[in-house]
């Protein structure tokens, strides 16, 4: 059985240029990475790493469809799937290629919350 930790917090924010300000500059957590045309930026959380994503077109901020923004870490993305398929969980995004470089899942538990489904961050 795949082994699952809490690898990453994502906050959906609809205006990402006024959140990064916000979580950068006001509350100073040092900033690891930023990509205005994803909407996406990565700070450091300490154990835990934290990022914001969403922005003007309304990505994760604005959506209605239960994302928690938290990432569940496993070794093999690809082998947690089929474990977590063959008990009945539903993926809302099959494993998959990231055009940001990663590789990564979607899944929901049974009240409909989305969780991502990633490997372990380096």
């Amino acid at each position: 059985m795949s082994k699952f930790t809490v690898g990453y917090v994502n906050i959906g924010v609809r205006d990402f240029k006024k959140a990064l300000e916000f979580y950068r500059d006001v509350l100073g957590l040092p900033l690891r990475f930023a990509d205005e045309s994803f909407h996406y930026a990565s700070f450091d959380g300490g154990a835990v790493p934290f990022a914001i994503a969403g922005g003007d077109e309304g990505k994760v901020g604005a959506r209605e469809d239960k994302h928690t923004g938290i990432g569940f870490c496993v070794d093999d993305v690809d082998a947690a799937h089929r474990e977590l398929a063959a008990k009945g969980v539903r993926f809302t995004m099959l494993p998959s290629k990231q055009p940001w470089g990663g590789y990564m899942a979607l899944f929901a538990d049974p009240d409909g919350n989305i969780f991502y489904l990633d490997t372990v961050p380096a």
